[in-house]
């Protein structure tokens, strides 16, 4: 039987925040145009697949606000987790299960995005 491990609530909440705000921003990035910058067009059928890109109108400038906001929470969120106090109570391959574990504990419950 796989080990359980005794998350403190604090690390839970921001593992499930990272978790909220990564998915936050892949939405984002896939809903943007490609360039941040205004940028024409191409076509290119020289390497190994052809790659094809419309023209790009660029972000606004709310766009680009927004995803600041969120790279920097997300990275706000990672350090916090990662460096949480909870960690220097485990050693070794106990730590790095347990670290896999609180990824996965949304699953683990039955949640989802």
């Amino acid at each position: 039987m796989a080990a359980t491990y005794d998350f403190p609530n604090d690390l839970l909440a921001g593992q499930e925040e990272l978790h909220q705000v990564r998915a936050e921003l892949s939405a984002l990035l896939k809903r943007l145009p490609w360039s941040v910058e205004p940028l024409d067009g191409f076509s290119d059928g020289n390497g190994w697949r052809k790659i094809e890109r419309p023209a790009s109108p660029g972000w606004t400038a709310d766009e680009q606000a927004e995803v600041e906001k969120l790279r920097r929470r997300e990275h706000e969120l990672a350090v916090f987790v990662s460096t949480h106090r909870h960690w220097a109570e485990l050693t070794g391959a106990d730590r790095v299960h347990a670290r896999s574990r609180l990824k996965h504990t949304r699953e683990d419950t039955g949640e989802s995005t």
